[in-house]
């Protein structure tokens, strides 16, 4: 029979394991490894030092697991083995798989040793723990791109459209598309973002699906069709990893998380993060002046309102992995009118991300622009949106970029 206990070790947790590991206990083994990771754990303590009998088959499961975690920069840490299971796990062929210690204080010592150079801070915000490395000193720049005035009265028309070559924005969101011919490409605007130089955007139609290309930056002729925007490079100034602990982090906490580890006024930000739970919303209709209600009211009058905006009254997406951008201030009354009129009226951010598929995240701020590389390669991306302060994190990493502005 195998039973355990939780308990938690220096900010992560420990499974104090007992009685057997093997076939037939396997199954209840892979659902609370399943449930630790899905919470956001990546580092896992196992404490062996109450179990009696452990199998080939038991230990699998195990091995799964490490090797899921491994992907994400995390692992299984055992504790305390009696000499008979160690032998089963030499015998097995996984002594050399994972790292084995004698005592807590031997692990601990471990953790310590890989946290080198990373500064740690805790709860900047009340529930969240934070650890974040300073990176290049230096900030970037920002730039708007036309203007959001003609979205409400569905305004557009070809004369309004900004080309931006891709070769500038390295990251920046917005309601943009690609194509060459206006006609061909008019109704295809949609939220947008650019990450690192790749361009994802979510055409407002009918059943649509996210059109993107990575690296677009490196091809020069590569042009950004954007009807509103902005664009923001620099260098990383901080890197975060965050967790909410008791309870997972809204969107508005976490960017006062932010300002609390950094001291400017303006910041670009990238997020990579876990959803516990998504309120976003995104057009269904590109805002051209063909298109506009023929009843002459806004697009988000409520008369108009459910025919274009989608904005589920339920937060969606629950445990999905999400890539996020775009900028965040301080006091918004003490930037400039012009960036001010980037965020919509009394926020304090502008930010669209993408939702991808579910998958655990690496949390390991050394692995923030390859965890951005994986998502990107390897992961199905469903929807690009307009993300609302309500929406929820269990954890990530951030990367702050530090603007004038």
């Amino acid at each position: 029979m195998f039973e355990y206990d939780l308990r938690e070790e220096d900010a992560c947790r420990c499974i104090v394991a007992r009685g057997r590991v093997d076939a037939l206990s396997a199954p209840d083994i892979q659902k609370l490894l399943d449930r630790l990771v899905l919470d956001g754990e990546r580092l896992l303590l196992v404490d062996m030092a109450s179990v009696n009998y452990v199998s080939s088959a038991g230990l699998r499961v195990f091995l799964a697991a490490q090797k899921q975690l491994t992907k994400v920069g995390g692992e299984i840490i055992f504790i305390g083995m009696n000499t008979q299971v160690f032998k089963v796990f030499r015998m097995s062929g996984l002594a050399n798989v994972f790292r084995i210690a004698g005592s807590t204080d031997e692990v601990l010592h471990l953790i310590e040793q890989g946290r080198a150079g990373a500064i740690v801070a805790i709860e900047p915000i009340e529930g969240a723990r934070m650890e974040y490395v300073e990176r290049a000193r230096g900030k970037g720049t920002i730039f708007a791109i036309g203007s959001p005035d003609k979205t409400a009265g569905s305004a557009y028309g070809e004369k309004d459209v900004v080309p931006v070559e891709a070769s500038r924005m390295q990251f920046g969101c917005g309601l943009a598309t690609l194509g060459e011919r206006y006609e061909e490409y008019k109704e295809l605007f949609g939220e947008s973002m650019v990450v690192k130089g790749s361009f994802f955007f979510y055409p407002a139609v009918k059943h649509s699906s996210v059109d993107f290309l990575l690296n677009a930056e490196e091809d020069p002729g590569t042009v950004y069709r954007f009807l509103h925007g902005f664009g923001f490079d620099g260098p990383y100034r901080y890197l975060i990893s965050f967790e909410g602990r008791e309870r997972p982090l809204d969107l508005t906490s976490l960017a006062k998380g932010f300002f609390a580890i950094s001291a400017a006024s303006v910041l670009g930000v990238v997020i990579i993060a876990e959803s516990k739970g998504l309120w976003g919303m995104h057009l269904k209709k590109a805002p051209l002046m063909e298109q506009r209600p023929d009843n002459g009211k806004s697009i988000f009058d409520d008369k108009n309102f459910s025919e274009w905006v989608d904005f589920p009254v339920e937060p969606t997406y629950a445990n999905h992995a999400v890539v996020a951008t775009g900028i965040a201030v301080r006091d918004r009354e003490s930037v400039s009118p012009q960036m001010q009129s980037l965020m919509a009226e009394e926020g304090n951010f502008h930010i669209h991300g993408a939702i991808f598929e579910k998958t655990p995240l690496n949390k390991n701020t050394n692995g923030f622009d390859g965890e951005l590389l994986r998502i990107f390669n390897e992961l199905q991306v469903y929807k690009i949106q307009h993300i609302l302060g309500r929406s929820r994190f269990s954890g990530g990493m951030a990367a702050i970029i530090e603007l004038d502005g």
